[in-house]
């Protein structure tokens, strides 16, 4: 039988979409968008003495067509995956007193310092900080914030007080969030007060039983302090790195302690308390995932409670791969980067850190976390532990440099990916290689990164294949780069289809109506236009004409979706990912869902945490 070429589109288009694709014709693009190459060389083996630091080069166009030679590397930015929630490093004791209350810095040096490490315009927009809560190995002393003499005990926490960190901790962490009001703070403790554990020390022993509740309390207390400090914590781990180390501050867990501590103290008591704060299991390696974490992970009572908020991985041992099995097994869990120290035991310090950088988020994680943002010119001051911890910055304190700041070859790499790629940003596809390994990001506002480090000596030619675009550009040796450019992808324009969620039921705009503030829902598939959405390159969701909208920009549970004219803003602007089914509302990191997982006629759709469940599936069809 012949068919028309509009049947054979229509059957081309179902096939794509059974396969889980979606077909459109794209839109027209002239060629020559502009790209910047921002650039970082080093001269040494050792891959730390830099003679170009994030310096721009002149801008290069893209071209028609397909072509180039060398590396190819296509970028897809019509395929999404994990959005980006930052990468920065920690404010140690040892960072925090360095840079403000030691005196090595005035503090003219010491703003100067601040705004180059977190302001997104004058530095490189750090956007993730892991705080210690307490004393860890890089610390002047040991101390937690419920010390009390030999023999005696707080089991009421009456004792507690966070004023050690209010000299140094607090104070820089605060600035912090005024420079770069996008930052993510989280907060992992090495160790529990002495009091509570059966060695009676800071260093090494396990958490006694009986104070489980108390130190989820301690907790509680914490969390509660940093918010009356003006700092949310938006994240908690129970442990850094379980059972490591007992030559500084640090304490013992097993599998078993780690999930009932969380099922039975830990989680219940952030939610009575009404805290949002988040705990993310495991904060250790990849090959010690199953040792400690997975009885936690595969427990669904954990897993899906509310303030439970995935799995952070530290990168000393193992393989990164082991973060993309895992997400495989639980593709609603958020993956973090949360600690992979710089250090003089490294060969080459600019090749593990783009390593780190690419790897860790081409396996799903949304951070990428250093270890301390600073140490002075010995690596210190320290407390047992990592004396050859290296920082984002030396703080030169009584030596002949004494009130200078060097910024690091680190400093450097992590600004190849934080001055560039803002939190909320999608990683997209790009092609992966062993020549010039990379990773692609697109941000909020449609900006592209491509991330790429060349670890040879000699010079390499790279071409970006985006769209029916292409630019080619010759990568110098021992250079990271991170390319930028904006525009819409040629070949990529809108894709569209009903979006089928749960039950097979339909999203469906009340009434057909393309009247602000119309209720978005939950219906009967009827093919009707009311039920037909595009999702557009800028990030809107369309239908009649009109966008889907969180009722009044609102970014919490439970805010109701509705139509409203096409405003560019946050409350309209969506991912939707076709191979994890989710529609993400990127303002608030929060999944479209349907009202009570009801799958009655009318419905209403709002936004809630995303759970990985049923009432949060759609599928464009």
């Amino acid at each position: 039988m012949r068919r028309s070429p509009r049947a054979l589109r229509l059957l081309l288009a179902g096939l794509l979409s059974a396969a889980g694709f979606t077909a459109a014709v794209p839109p027209a693009h002239a060629a020559g968008e502009q790209v910047t190459a921002w650039l970082t060389t080093t001269d040494d083996s050792a891959g730390r003495h830099v003679v170009r630091g994030l310096q721009a080069q002149a801008p290069f166009a893209f071209q028609s067509g397909s072509g180039g030679g060398g590396t190819n590397i296509t970028v897809d930015e019509n395929t999404r995956y994990q959005t980006f929630t930052g990468a920065g490093a920690s404010f140690t004791d040892t960072a925090a007193w360095l840079l403000n209350s030691s005196g090595a810095l005035s503090q003219a040096t010491r703003d100067a310092t601040m705004r180059k490490l977190f302001s997104p315009t004058d530095g490189i927009g750090l956007s993730f900080l892991r705080n210690p809560m307490g004393a860890s190995d890089l610390a002047r002393y040991g101390y937690t914030y419920d010390d009390v003499p030999s023999g005696q005990t707080d089991p009421g926490l009456s004792k507690f007080s966070i004023a050690h960190d209010l000299a140094d901790v607090a104070p820089l962490t605060r600035q912090a969030l005024q420079l770069n009001p996008s930052l993510t703070v989280m907060a992992s403790p090495w160790t529990a007060p002495a009091w509570m554990k059966d060695s009676g020390s800071l260093n090494g022993g396990w958490l006694k039983a009986e104070d489980y509740g108390a130190y989820a309390s301690y907790f509680v207390k914490y969390l509660q302090a940093y918010r009356d400090q003006g700092i949310d914590v938006s994240y908690v781990t129970p442990q850094n790195e379980p059972t490591c180390c007992s030559g500084y501050p640090s304490m013992s867990w097993n599998a078993s302690g780690l999930a009932y501590f969380l099922k039975n103290d830990l989680l219940p008591q952030l939610q009575s308390a009404g805290l949002s704060t988040k705990v993310l299991a495991h904060d250790w390696n990849w090959d010690s995932y199953d040792s400690y974490a997975a009885q936690s992970v595969d427990d669904p009572a954990i897993r899906d409670h509310p303030n439970f908020g995935g799995i952070a991985w530290h990168g000393y041992g193992g393989d990164v791969s082991e973060q993309s099995t895992i997400h495989a097994k639980y593709p609603s869990l958020d993956a973090f980067g949360t600690e992979h120290s710089g250090g003089t035991w490294i060969a080459d310090q600019q090749h593990e850190d783009m390593s780190n950088i690419i790897d860790y988020t081409r396996n799903w994680a949304k951070s990428v976390t250093k270890w301390s943002l600073a140490v002075d010119q010995n690596m210190g001051p320290h407390n047992g532990g990592c004396g050859t911890c290296t920082g984002l910055v030396t703080v030169h304190d009584g030596d002949s440099g004494s009130g200078s700041v060097d910024y690091t070859v680190e400093y450097y790499d992590m600004g190849q990916l934080t001055k560039f790629v803002r939190p909320g940003a999608q990683r997209i596809a790009s092609t992966a290689s062993t020549t010039v390994p990379n990773v692609a990001w697109r941000n909020p506002d449609g900006s592209k990164a491509l991330i790429a480090y060349n670890g040879s000596s000699a010079a390499r030619s790279v071409t970006i294949d985006w769209g029916a675009q292409h630019a080619t550009y010759s990568l110098p040796g021992k250079t990271s780069a991170t390319f930028t450019w904006s525009g819409t992808q040629s070949g990529g324009g809108a894709t569209g289809g009903a979006l089928v969620g749960l039950a097979g039921k339909c999203l469906d705009v009340a009434g057909a109506s393309s009247a602000d503030g119309t209720a978005v829902q939950l219906y009967d598939c009827n093919a009707s236009a009311a039920q037909q959405w595009t999702v557009q390159p800028d990030g809107s969701v369309r239908a009649l004409g009109k966008c889907l909208d969180v009722t009044s920009g609102s970014t919490a549970d439970g805010a109701k979706v509705q139509l409203y004219d096409c405003n560019g803003t946050g409350a309209q602007q969506w991912s939707y990912n076709a191979s994890t089914h989710d529609v993400v509302n990127l303002a608030a990191n929060k999944c479209l869902d349907v009202t009570g997982n009801s799958s009655a006629n009318g419905a209403r759709a709002q936004i809630w945490t995303c759970t990985g469940a049923a009432n949060q599936k759609w599928q464009l069809r």
